[in-house]
């Protein structure tokens, strides 16, 4: 049962639309369960009807017939009870209700199941025989496991449009998806699918707006394909028996008009852009094959998925680049990079989503500093199906809500206005000090990696750059940019916030963050090849990284440079080592350079408790609240599943935050902290009085920062970070941090990051 179970799931997946899904359905149970009729009831919310969807064996009449109220009949029963119902005579039943449209006979046997998703009933799965009896519990407990699975199909059907419910839309139920609230803010936008090359899986859906151009696309590609498997023939004919050589015309006919190949263009014709019939009707060819008894035959799917693979990627050659997108995008893909967003315009791109990620993966820290409101670790999504539609990302709550109505999206709409007369009230802070009001001061400088963070930056007040991440330039190239090309990139940001000091952190890649042509492959990434583990290895990418930013920095004299991921005094001797290197080879091509400040990053607990230390071998030490928080608690910080056991307030972060400024101070070097931390509000208050002298936070936050720093004294906050330093859980820390904000009147500033 669990193979056929199994196998049903598959063809559901795979069907082209929900009413094949249904029927899919419908008949594999019949046949599963021997049973005479099977069919699928969904309910619509404005009817508040149970309507049948789909069936076999009720007969010619029943789907024009067979529409129950919510309590009506054992169909709903089963939904109002929101339970399975079991029974072997149920014309014998109270609630019993016949059609006579559905069959010559009555049904006796009655087994009903209900299709739930998160506590909402969206249909009844029923099995009927005519005989008197009751099924048994293994059919019972097939059907409550199928109906689950079918509930993630509706919802998918729910959000893509493919439900059209009787109801306006100005009345219809939501639909939303839960994740992880990644970087605040409302958008309102129609959906591109960020999708990899060659992967027929990933492959979204997407109408054809000009069919013979679609198939012009598919033919030429066809032909290369079969153009390199007779060049491939060709090359190994002298090695090859004929019986072999036979398998590479096999491979041709299997693409011709009469296979395959017509499939597909049939496909396209229905009106399926290129690449999703070919995915289509590929991964139902693979599914058929993989079901076959014979081991050869099952074999096969193999070859069918690697010719698959071929099409796709000459496809994908003239397919890729997107020419024309919608003035409002809602970028969303399985795991979004900063190459991904380096795809739309820039004016374009209103919000994200992830279905993988956390709160604190990198594409969450960039689009805070981009100020897009995006939503991580949404796993429900049916994203490859979304492509055009409509949706809203509640950056606050975490929600997407795809064709959504207009009466939300008028309520969504205030909010977006409410939002924006908050910064405009926020703005006249932007020229004013971030100084407490019993006189202390905290400069506040931002996190960026892009051009287009600058102007942004500047206009909020920002007194510096507390950390350049030189990767991005990195992640959106496809080759390790010219040491010419990092040089002219670094000295506009230098000269942007001349003369405010820029901290550019070398290199950092690794863990989450991968460059498309230097791949690293680990089991356990974030353990593993990362940052300056990397960079050390590889001295010729160093060198050439840090005489760029010296060359960038001459005439300025604002660069600060700071190294990422050091857990021993071993590997900042060495990096010392090459930064006085790259300095002399600059200085004796006859550049005017003066030596910058160097300092490291303490982003582990090892780089905790050699704190002192490190801060006697260089300039400055910073804090990467992010990573060292992930790595204190041994929870990864993209895992949506472990998000919950992330917390940046956590008792032991705290006390290491406070232990590393009392130690760095010990050597009377300067301390910042540039991870999300600082720029949440009650991290502020915290942060100020643990004695960070400078602290860094994306664009978006240094308007509340500020607000927040000049409406309290240094002695509020040192009494607070006391009393915070004694709790025990996060949760009591938040609570008690966000009840001294409201006491000091400041209910009003958002403390989420």
């Amino acid at each position: 049962m669990l193979e056929t179970l199994r196998s049903i799931v598959q063809e559901v997946n795979v069907a082209k639309d929900l009413n094949s899904a249904l029927a899919t359905v419908v008949e594999r149970v019949q046949l599963a369960l021997d049973t005479n009729a099977c069919a699928v009831y969904l309910f619509d919310n404005n009817l508040q009807k149970f309507i049948l969807r789909a069936e076999v064996g009720l007969g010619p009449a029943a789907n024009s017939d067979a529409n129950l109220a919510f309590s009506e009949g054992l169909v709903g029963l089963v939904g109002s009870r929101a339970e399975p119902i079991n029974i072997e005579n149920a014309s014998d039943y109270p609630d019993y209700h016949y059609y006579p449209g559905t069959g010559k006979d009555k049904y006796y046997s009655f087994l009903g199941v209900p299709v739930i998703h998160h506590r909402n009933v969206l249909g009844v799965l029923v099995a009927h025989g005519k005989e008197s009896y009751k099924f048994d519990e293994e059919a019972e407990a097939f059907l409550i496991t199928l109906a689950s699975q079918l509930a993630v199909v509706l919802v998918h059907a729910e959000a893509t449009g493919a439900i059209k419910e009787t109801e306006p839309a100005s009345t219809r139920q939501v639909v939303k998806f839960e994740g992880v609230a990644g970087a605040n803010g409302i958008a309102i936008g129609e959906v591109v699918v960020a999708y990899p090359l060659a992967d027929l899986s990933a492959v979204p859906d997407r109408n054809s707006e000009d069919v013979g151009e679609e198939i012009k696309l598919f033919k030429a590609a066809l032909a290369n394909v079969k153009s390199d498997i007779k060049d491939v023939s060709a090359k190994l004919s002298e090695e090859l028996g004929l019986e072999e050589r036979a398998l590479f015309d096999v491979y041709t006919r299997i693409l011709d008009d009469s296979a395959i190949g017509g499939e597909i263009e049939e496909t396209i014709r229905q009106g399926q852009w290129a690449q999703g019939a070919l995915r289509e009707v590929i991964l139902r060819h693979i599914q058929v094959f993989e079901k076959m008894e014979d081991p050869y035959l099952r074999e096969r799917a193999s070859d069918i998925r690697d010719l698959g693979r071929r099409i796709l990627s000459y496809l994908q050659k003239t397919q890729r680049s997107r020419t024309e997108f919608p003035e409002q995008v809602i970028l969303i893909g399985d795991e979004l990079t900063p190459a991904n967003l380096g795809e739309v315009p820039p004016r374009s791109l209103v919000g994200l989503v992830s279905i993988r990620g956390s709160k604190n993966s990198h594409i969450s820290i960039l689009a805070r500093a981009m100020e897009i409101p995006v939503v991580v670790g949404a796993v429900d999504v049916p994203y490859l199906q979304m492509d055009g539609i409509e949706v809203i990302v509640d950056g606050y709550q975490g929600l997407v809500f795809p064709n959504p109505s207009n009466t939300l999206k008028q309520h969504f709409q205030r909010v977006i206005a409410e939002e924006q007369a908050m910064v405009r009230g926020l703005e006249a802070l932007s020229e004013l000090p971030a100084t407490t009001q019993d006189g202390h001061h905290v400069p506040i400088l931002v996190n960026t990696g892009l051009l287009s963070d600058v102007a942004r930056s500047l206009q909020r007040g920002a007194q510096g750059v507390g950390l350049y991440r030189t990767e991005v330039p990195y992640m959106i190239s496809d080759r390790f940019p010219s040491e010419r090309q990092q040089a002219n990139l670094y000295r506009q940001h230098l000269a942007a916030f001349v003369p405010n000091r820029v901290t550019m952190r070398t290199l950092d890649v690794g863990g989450d963050k991968d460059l498309p042509y230097f791949p690293i492959k680990e089991d356990n990434p974030f353990l593993g090849w990362r940052g300056i583990r990397i960079t050390l290895d590889h001295p010729e990418i160093f060198l050439v990284q840090i005489r760029a930013m010296l060359k960038a920095s001459e005439g300025l004299n604002n660069l600060r440079i700071m190294l990422p991921m050091i857990s021993n005094v071993t590997e900042v001797d060495e990096a010392l080592q090459y930064i006085r290197q790259a300095y002399n080879e600059v200085l004796q091509e006859g550049h005017a350079i003066e030596m910058p400040p160097v300092g490291v990053m303490i982003e582990v607990p090892a780089a905790v408790y050699q704190a002192r230390e490190l801060a006697r071998r260089v300039d400055f030490l910073s804090v990467g609240s992010n990573d060292l928080t992930q790595y204190m608690l041994a929870v990864d910080r993209n895992n949506s599943s472990v998000a919950d056991l992330y917390h940046s307030f956590h008792p032991a972060v705290l006390k290491a935050l406070h232990y590393i400024v009392y130690m760095a101070h010990l050597e009377n070097k300067l301390v910042s902290i540039c991870g999300e931390l600082a720029g949440d509000p009650r991290g502020t208050l915290l942060l100020m009085a643990m004695g960070y002298d400078e602290l860094s936070m994306s664009a978006s936050s240094i308007l509340k920062a500020k607000s927040l720093i000049r409406s309290v004294t240094m002695s509020q906050a040192k009494l607070l970070l006391d009393e915070v330093l004694e709790l025990h859980t996060a949760e009591e820390i938040e609570k008690r941090i966000d009840a001294v904000i409201s006491e000091i009147g400041l209910a009003e500033i958002d403390t989420s990051v």
